[in-house]
This record gives structure tokens, C-alpha cells and sequence, in this order.
């Protein structure tokens, strides 16, 4: 158990891969720092949004607080991948994905040359539909599959 953990991600249309990587955080962590990429930022990644910034965090609050009824976690705007992670000491681990385990070990080479301590990266499985597909908000938003990965009829 850390005492404090990060994850990070756009957040917009959510489904059972965030379910998955904001339990593992919850799971390891007492207090979690949720990045969430702004709008540029997001738009910056080549990343269609449905969601602006604001609905996809209130949607986010409600969602961790109907599926995990937690509380001890907090919400930073992401302009970049590093986020707070590299702001403060307080930070011990950072629950990513293999997608975005790059991004974290960047992060230590930053954390290192400032003299800061590195972040243990615990990485997730990105979550598959019963085809063995990734499960995104595209294929969401595209219509494809439903929030847990189940395929919709055309």
C-alpha cells in the first residue's frame, strides 16, 4: 500500500478499462491523484472527445463514486503526461497501462534528474471484448461495443 498514487487518462466515455485501472489505484493507494487530460491537451494527442473537460469530470466523480464509493482521491488537469508526478515528492507509484508505460518511465528520467525519489509503475491489462479487442472509447463512441466490451448488433 502506497500513500499516494497517480493514474491519468482522457477519461471521456467511461467504461471497464477505467473500471480496471482506477481499481487497481484504489487498491493500492490510500489517497489517488486523477489526471485528466484537458481539452487541448486531449486534442493535442490526436484524441476524439465526446465530453468537454468538465462533463467528463463530473461524470468521472460520479462514476468513482457509484462503482467504488471513495472519496480519497483528487482530480489534476493534464496539460502534458507528467502532471503532478513530477511536481511533488508525495507521489510513491503511478497505475498505468502498457499503452502508457513509456510516459511513466519518462517521468522517473524527470523525477531522477531532479533528485526526487522514482515512482513504482504498476501496470494494468488493458481490457479486451470477447474478441480479444481493446475495449475504448472509440470503438464506444463508434458504436461498436457497449461500456463492458459487449458487441452491439448493427
Amino acid at each position: 500500500m502506497f500513500d499516494t498514487v497517480a493514474t491519468g487518462g482522457t477519461f471521456d466515455i467511461l467504461h471497464k478499462g477505467h473500471y480496471t485501472l482506477l481499481s487497481k489505484a484504489f487498491e493500492v493507494g490510500k489517497t489517488v491523484i486523477i489526471g485528466v487530460s484537458s481539452d487541448n491537451y486531449a486534442t493535442l494527442k490526436d484524441k476524439k472527445i465526446t465530453n468537454d473537460y468538465s462533463v467528463r469530470i463530473r461524470n468521472l466523480k460520479k462514476f468513482i463514486e457509484e462503482e467504488f464509493n471513495k472519496f480519497n482521491y483528487s482530480i489534476y488537469e493534464l496539460n502534458d503526461f507528467y502532471g503532478p508526478t513530477v511536481l511533488t515528492r508525495d507521489v510513491q507509484a503511478i497505475v498505468t497501462t502498457d499503452v502508457t508505460k513509456g510516459n511513466c518511465i519518462k517521468i522517473n528520467e524527470l523525477r531522477r534528474s531532479k533528485g526526487m525519489p522514482l515512482l513504482e509503475i504498476i501496470v494494468v491489462p488493458l481490457v479486451e471484448d470477447q474478441q480479444g479487442k481493446v475495449i475504448s472509447s472509440t470503438r464506444i463512441r463508434e458504436g461498436e461495443i457497449d461500456i463492458n466490451g459487449k458487441k452491439l448488433t448493427s
